[in-house]
């Protein structure tokens, strides 16, 4: 059998539900009433072939609240005239939610509305977009509200989260939901005080104005001659906010970049040398030290398809950059340290060199062993001052 049922009919409407349609014609005025269902009655044959079941079917329809059934007459040749439901109808909203047990939910969706309305009327268009998201903000929907309101009253403020004074509101909670802060913020803020080339979680304090944590970087001079602080000496371990970095310009011509913190603080000894603690991807920290560009920089990262990744995106910024110890020699020297890497990058790196793009194809395509890496810190520190000694 494949009529309709009281199931079905109620299975529709939560389709309305669940893709936020019902409440949205409430947030935007359009209504849907009264909206006609979709039933799949019994065919001119089965109603003479099954009188009974039929019978059963329609008194089912009958029963449920809620609905409004438009019913045909038809005669039966034994059991006289008789009505079958030929249309299903659903009048209203009011109808369609209690269908689906939905008035609660409903009725907090319309305290949203009429809050939003009467604080942040920009934001009810969002709400139309995204009524069920909206319902599972409810509580804390009067704070992001606070939020919004606050920053339309202090645009591109400069100052850090910590420093918005809102009752009941702390860093934490905007930080929690800068995903929905950002959809909410384009609704409110005007163009001027919002900076499109920044996106994503990460930049959402710069694309709001907000001050952001300073990017830090880490360093230590290698030549005791050249130490930044007297008495000399290569233990020195630096950390400069980026702007600063970028006003240094040590008299240097040769920069190290390491991605171990050990190998960092354990780099030996070399003349007119710095070392660098690497940031794994991303190099911005970097962007703007732009006496960078006119020194020796050698990058020593993992031999696995992450660190040419790696590698590859440093000299997006400076394609200057020559590998260290990311060699062929290298790896099958310590094929006894070789371990495993968890997830492999397989996409094309167009900025390697012809002897490390043979390397990199020879990993990602598991020639050697599957998802193979060599780990920098398990290269015998021997092997590191003999390389050093070649430079």
């Amino acid at each position: 059998m494949n009529w309709t049922t009281p199931a079905d009919l109620r299975m529709q409407v939560s389709r309305l539900w669940e893709r936020g349609e019902l409440l949205a014609g409430v947030a935007t005025g359009a209504s849907l009433f009264p909206k006609r269902l979709v039933l799949k009655s019994p065919t001119s044959a089965e109603i003479t072939e099954r009188f009974e079941d039929i019978r059963q079917w329609s008194s089912s329809l009958r029963a449920i609240a809620h609905c409004r059934l438009e019913m045909r007459e038809f005669r039966h040749r034994v059991f006289g005239a008789n009505a079958l439901p030929v249309e299903v109808w659903i009048d209203s909203f009011e109808d369609a939610v209690a269908l689906i047990g939905k008035q609660r939910d409903a009725a907090r969706f319309a305290l949203l509305l009429d809050v939003t309305r009467t604080r942040e009327p920009r934001l009810v268009p969002w709400l139309a977009k995204r009524p069920l998201r909206a319902l599972e903000l409810a509580d804390v929907w009067g704070r992001l509200v606070d939020v919004c309101v606050w920053l339309e009253a202090h645009p591109r403020p400069g100052i850090y989260l910590r420093q918005i004074d809102i009752a009941d509101v702390h860093t934490k909670f905007i930080e929690t939901h800068r995903g929905v802060f950002a959809e909410l913020l384009d609704c409110v803020l005007p163009a001027q005080a919002v900076d499109p080339a920044r996106s994503g979680l990460s930049q959402f304090a710069a694309r709001y104005g907000l001050r952001e944590k300073p990017l830090r970087i880490r360093f230590r001079v290698l030549d005791a001659k050249k130490a930044l602080f007297q008495p000399a000496s290569t233990e020195q371990d630096v950390t400069l906010d980026a702007a600063s970095f970028a006003r240094l310009e040590l008299d240097v011509s040769r920069i190290f970049i390491t991605e171990n913190e050990i190998n960092f603080l354990a780099f030996p000894p070399v003349d007119d040398s710095m070392v660098v603690f690497g940031a794994g991807y991303g190099f911005e920290m970097l962007a703007d030290a732009t006496w960078l560009s006119h020194r020796r920089i050698c990058y020593w990262g993992d031999i696995d398809t992450h660190g040419f990744a790696i590698l590859d995106q440093l000299r997006r910024q400076f394609a200057h950059v020559e590998s260290f110890l990311m060699d062929r020699q290298t790896l099958m020297a310590f094929e006894s340290q070789w371990d495993r890497e968890d997830k492999q990058t397989l996409r094309d790196l167009p900025r390697l060199t012809q002897g490390e793009q043979m390397l990199y194809d020879d990993l990602r395509d598991n020639r050697l062993r599957k998802n193979l890496r060599l780990e920098q810190e398990k290269i015998g520190f021997g092997w590191v001052e003999a390389a050093l000694q070649k430079l």
